[in-house]
């Protein structure tokens, strides 16, 4: 069981990590440093960006839980 919390865990942090450098920068940050505030913004974001917003959501709910999950695993091994 652990084994199977543990390649949930690997795929959807790699997911994660995708999905956030994905997204478009929103201003501010690192993103404007390494040129990424030269785009304009229209305003309102498209449906794959609220799309791509979604799914990393999911993922992290998802990832979240494989953290507790496995958290909880290892911390109570063999105590039942």
């Amino acid at each position: 069981m652990t084994l199977l919390f543990t390649i949930v865990l690997m795929v959807t942090s790699a997911l994660m990590i995708l999905l956030v450098l994905l997204h478009k920068g929103r201003g501010g940050g690192l993103s404007d440093m390494f040129g990424g505030g030269v785009s304009t913004g229209l305003g309102g974001s498209s449906v794959a960006e609220r799309n791509l917003d979604r799914y990393t959501i999911g993922i992290g709910i998802i990832w979240f839980a494989s953290v507790i999950a496995l958290g909880l695993l290892l911390a109570y091994d063999g105590q039942v």
